[in-house]
């Protein structure tokens, strides 16, 4: 059990100036200013400037805000699976990085944000760093991923199910939301434009309607293997290629690696994660457990290594999923047909 500790003069500062500016008034003179609100996720996020002191928990949010120039408005970071992308390393070496995984709400509040974002629920949410009620109760405004909401439930122990399929408007809308707010909506649109061009070359020309794939995040015991409907159903339809385990809704279920022989994918898309939370994070350790395992190396894309290799963002719901439709994509017209 972790102790309650004194809460430090930064957490007291910021809350006794949340409680300072709900008491007072402005002069009747004092300019006003419109303000910022949207609908997110069934709530109403109103920011009254630009956030100045904001707090990304976790990486796909942290890689939006710094793709739109915001560093200079950032306070903090967490939870993070790989690598930034290289083009961001200079950006998120100015951003303090509050915990490699999940930080305590105290540790947040230390950086005295003003607003805070997630990709994930199970982050800002019951279970998670602070419900978005705990942050907005102290006046800090909140955000969660579109990706992560509406069409899924999250309600039970595993990673949610949806109801119906993501697609990368859903990070669109994220990407355009937090321009929004932040008051640089032209680079909002000239990121998403971007990543549309990239989708259109990477797909170009194209067939992969006989290509069967499997997609494994992490895990070796009980794999956690991508269902019809997240990140990797939008890699899948865009290339038009079958997931194997396309006849279930949940995010990432968890499966037998007998289950998954029966089913014998023609291509293998691991995750090569650099956090260490589950087995066989990496990919160098996921290929080596299918090679000596005696039940996947008998797997026709294990004995053809037909293996590509995608960074956790690229199998979550972000901008990078995107660089997982590019590599998917360009690992399918290196293997040949495969029908």
């Amino acid at each position: 059990m972790r102790h309650a500790r004194p809460a430090r003069p930064p957490l007291l500062a910021l809350i006794t100036a949340f409680v300072l500016s709900a008491c007072g008034s402005p002069p009747a003179d004092a300019p006003t200013t419109p303000g910022r609100t949207l609908d997110n996720c069934g709530r109403t996020v109103r920011v009254a400037e630009p956030p100045r002191r904001a707090v990304a928990l976790n990486q796909g949010s942290a890689e939006i805000m710094l793709a739109l120039g915001l560093a200079d408005r950032m306070v903090g970071t967490a939870t993070w699976t790989d690598p930034v992308l290289p083009e961001l390393a200079d950006a998120n070496a100015r951003v303090p990085r509050l915990a490699e995984n999940k930080p305590s709400f105290e540790r947040v509040l230390e950086a005295e944000p003003d607003f805070v974002a997630a990709s994930f629920e199970s982050v800002l949410g019951t279970g998670g760093v602070a419900t978005r009620d705990q942050f907005e109760k102290l006046g800090v405004a909140t955000y969660l991923s579109p990706t992560d909401c509406g069409a899924k439930d999250n309600s039970g122990d595993g990673d949610g199910v949806r109801a119906t399929a993501l697609t990368m408007d859903d990070v669109y809308r994220e990407i355009r939301d937090l321009a929004a707010l932040f008051a640089v909506e032209g680079r909002g649109e000239e990121l998403v434009a971007g990543l549309r061009r990239r989708l259109d070359a990477a797909t170009e020309g194209l067939d992969a309607s006989g290509a069967s794939v499997l997609y494994w995040f992490a895990n070796s015991e009980s794999p956690y293997l991508a269902g019809c409907c997240g990140a990797p159903g939008v890699i899948t339809a865009a290339l038009g290629a079958r997931n194997v385990f396309d006849d279930t809704r949940e995010e990432w279920p968890q499966v037998n690696w007998e289950t998954v022989a029966e089913r014998d994918p023609a291509v293998l898309v691991i995750g090569d994660l650099t956090r260490r939370s589950q087995t066989a994070e990496t990919a160098g350790a996921k290929i080596a457990f299918l090679e000596s395992n005696p039940v996947t190396s008998r797997m026709r894309a294990v004995r053809e290594k037909r293996y590509v290799a995608l960074s956790g963002q690229a199998l979550n719901p972000t901008m990078r999923t995107v660089e997982g439709v590019e590599r998917v994509a360009e690992a399918l017209r290196r293997f040949g047909p495969l029908g």
